[in-house]
């Protein structure tokens, strides 16, 4: 359809063109000559200054004896033959320029000018291509092709249970007879589940590569279109193309967009998304049987799908594809790294153990990260310093080294930054202090990163409590150093982590004897989508409001007993971050025992740590002299 589109413009185009050629060129000749009345060139003629006359229809065109052109037209009654022939001039006659297909052509000409706008401006609003003017209800299904660049399941790396769910599948389109004998059935859809990152479009690309048959691939947004009934037309034609290639696999990229739950939107649904989801049920499972289709769709939303698209029959399967733990990063970085040239104290299992909760994709961009950073120095590898800078880049956000600040600010931000890091390491249950800086990164001017020793699966109400003294220990470290009225905003983030932790422990987590063990988190918040007009009273909610508020103060006036108990500890510490401006976990310890940093045995010492990554962190420096100026401080971390 595409394709006599296109013929269909440039023949318009070409006609309007000869047309105007045409019209232009017919009249040339008239131009070049100077036009006269009909009775001068009688005058002209009876006296003799006429010599040669050529008559074209009603158009006399006539040169006169001395060299001039010119050209009358003679009125209908009027006989200029025997009056040319009685006086002895040259007379020739000539067939009419204008015939009658081009008369009817330039009348024509408008309206073919129209409907060329027309096609044109249709095929610009629909975007081309196969949902153009004349394709409304084309599918855009495209059938995947990777000569170049195949992935297989051997690139796939840290999801092996959703990694063996996809296999079977593989393994059912190339021996279907394995399953069959005992009564299997070819599973209808897979539906890939998790967070964004985690690697189910790549899952898909590898079912590609690996299953061997035709594989079409589309996003959800394209069934939406402008038109009621587009959409599912083109799951229709959709469908049709792909039982034409059977056995094949659809895969559907993003099925939220199109498979959101029926009726559940305020002011009523949407009837082209409604009629694209009911046809693609239909089509799913419906009377007529789709053997040997197999749809795969993948989204982060679960929560938001119609129940009639998830039930066995449509999507027999959810595979979860959640972040990797430990060993699936470890083996996410190696396969991200086959071509990165690693040097010789790069240790993959030391960066799993640093980056608890990154994803396949924040993984990749790690090892990216640490490249590019190698490159920019002119190494030939890249070492364990370029990924722990690499680390902290996307961790904590890139450093603003050039950001002027004042010695009164940066000493605000070492002692508030201290103050974090001696509460933290005094509480047994925070995750281990894995660094301490004070360089600006990102939109905080310093920050204390805390990693856990291993993949954290829940919260106890202990750990939760002692995470908010140290979250507060910011805030407490400025009051006891500089007074309640000298307190700077930067514990704004500080007080909003705590404010989401402390909401948590009491509204979703059970944690508060007094509000009890109920949900409140969506009627709190105002949400209606599950709560079937569920509604928290007045009472109830200041009450809510009261013991979120404990929970942060007992956390606050924690960290303010540490802190006035371990006076001596902090004041070397903010003094140690002012020298070296950033400290690992292990240097933090030693500089607030009044040792120095550097240590001939660290890097054996530091095998005791819960944190392992710090073993390759380099080793603090003494920080240059601080840019002076008067930049206003940002919140720190």
């Amino acid at each position: 359809m595409g394709n006599a589109r296109n013929i269909a413009f440039w023949v318009v185009l070409f006609l309007l063109i000869l047309a105007l050629f045409n019209l232009f060129s017919g009249s040339g000749s008239t131009m070049q000559s100077r036009e006269r009345t009909f009775s001068d060139f009688v005058s002209s003629v009876e006296t003799g200054k006429v010599s040669t006359v050529t008559l074209d229809g009603e158009q006399v065109r006539y040169t006169t004896t001395d060299g001039q052109n010119y050209v009358t037209i003679k009125p209908g009654d009027a006989e200029v033959t025997s009056l040319l022939i009685d006086k002895n001039i040259p007379v020739r006659a000539e067939k009419q320029q204008q015939s009658g297909f081009q008369s009817f052509l330039i009348t024509l000409l408008p309206f073919l000018l129209l409907i060329g706008v027309w096609i044109y401006f249709m095929n610009r609003m629909q975007g081309g291509g196969k949902g153009g003017a004349m394709g409304f209800g084309k599918s855009k299904a495209k059938m995947l092709t990777e000569k170049h660049g195949r992935v297989t399941f051997d690139d796939v790396a840290g999801i092996d249970e959703a990694k063996e769910e996809l296999e079977e599948i593989v393994e059912f389109l190339r021996n279907p007879q394995k399953f069959s004998r005992l009564g299997g059935k070819i599973p209808k859809g897979a539906l890939l589940v998790g967070p964004p990152g985690t690697g189910k479009t790549l899952l898909a690309r590898a079912i590609a590569g690996e299953a061997g048959v035709p594989f079409f691939t589309i996003s959800g947004s394209d069934f939406v279109e402008m038109f009621v009934g587009v959409g599912a037309s083109r799951v229709r034609d959709m469908f049709e193309q792909a039982k034409k290639n059977a056995p094949c696999i659809v895969f559907i990229d993003e099925i939220d967009a199109v498979g959101r739950h029926r009726g559940a939107g305020y002011g009523g649904g949407n009837d082209e998304r409604e009629q694209t989801l009911n046809q693609l049920l239909v089509e799913m499972d419906g009377f007529e049987a789709n053997e040997g289709v197999i749809i795969l769709a993948a989204t982060n939303r679960k929560d938001v799908l119609d129940p009639a698209l998830l039930r066995p029959g449509r999507f027999d399967r959810q595979v979860t594809v959640g972040n990797p733990d430990i060993k699936g990063r470890e083996k996410i970085l190696a396969v991200h790294a086959r071509k990165t040239p690693l040097g010789p104290d790069v240790d993959l299992r030391i960066i799993a153990r640093g980056t608890p909760g990154f994803s396949g994709a924040d993984l990749a961009n790690l090892v990216n990260e640490a490249a590019l950073m190698a490159a920019r120095v002119g190494r030939r590898f890249v070492t364990m310093e370029d990924f722990e800078s690499a680390k902290d880049k996307v961790m904590m956000g890139a450093e603003r080294r050039s950001m002027v600040l004042t010695q009164d600010q940066k000493e605000k931000t070492a002692y508030h930054e201290a103050g974090h890091a001696v509460v933290g390491l005094a509480l047994p249950l925070c995750d281990p202090v894995y660094k301490a800086t004070i360089i600006p990164r990102g939109g905080a001017l310093g920050m204390v990163v805390s990693l856990p020793e291993m993949d954290r699966l829940n919260y106890h109400r202990d750990e939760c409590q002692q995470k908010l003294a140290m979250t507060m220990a910011g805030k407490a470290a400025e009051v006891i150093k500089y007074g309640e009225d000298h307190v700077s905003n930067g514990p704004a983030g500080d007080i909003q982590q705590a404010s989401q932790l402390a909401r948590a422990m009491v509204l979703r987590w059970g944690m508060s004897d007094k509000v009890g063990n109920i949900d409140y988190a969506e009627a709190h918040e105002g949400y209606s989508g599950n709560t079937a007009g569920f509604s928290v009273s007045a009472h109830t909610k200041e009450l809510i409001e009261e013991e979120v508020k404990r929970f942060i103060q007992q956390g606050y006036e924690k960290a303010l007993e540490i802190l006035k108990d371990k006076t001596e500890e902090w004041e070397r510490l903010a003094q140690g971050l002012l020298e070296y401006e950033t400290l690992t976990g292990e240097e933090i310890k030693r500089v607030m025992n009044g040792e120095p940093p550097q240590a001939g045995d660290d890097e054996d010492d530091s095998e005791d740590q819960g944190n392992a990554s710090v073993t390759a962190i380099p080793k603090a420096k003494p920080k240059k002299t601080p840019p002076e100026g008067g930049m206003e401080p940002e919140p720190s971390a």
